[in-house]
């Protein structure tokens, strides 16, 4: 499995941006995907996941202002992102783990990943 992510860039606070990530390869084998979030100089956390059902999981800080969601097909990830704020700019990954039944938001437990795209808030 390859993912290739993108749909970063710079937006004033209140603002929106939708990020994309698109999957190629073994795509029956992609059990959940997830998009990570990592500022600078601290540890990378799960903003939100998705399982192959639908099934979506939201970290308190961005709950009601993002939405994540796969296309049909599966091939496409995305993360809208709303009501955007300073303390939201950061590196986010898109992730998918090939292994993992259930959603963890421990980043170790995904073993694909994008090369990243950096979203910055100014206020």
């Amino acid at each position: 499995v390859h993912l290739v992510d993108g749909g970063g860039g710079s937006v004033q606070a209140g603002g929106s941006l939708r990020l994309s990530c698109n999957a190629s390869g073994s795509l029956d084998s992609i059990r959940i995907m997830a998009w990570f979030n990592q500022p600078p100089g601290k540890d990378r956390w799960a903003v939100a996941l998705i399982d192959g059902d639908g099934n979506t999981e939201y970290h308190d800080r961005v709950k009601g202002r993002f939405t994540i969601s796969r296309d049909n097909g599966g091939t496409t990830l995305y993360l809208q992102m709303n009501s955007l704020k300073p303390a939201d700019t950061a590196m986010y990954y898109c992730a998918a783990t090939t292994t993992e039944r259930y959603m963890y938001s421990n980043p170790k437990r995904y073993d694909v990943w994008a090369q990243g795209t950096q979203v910055t808030v100014f206020s």
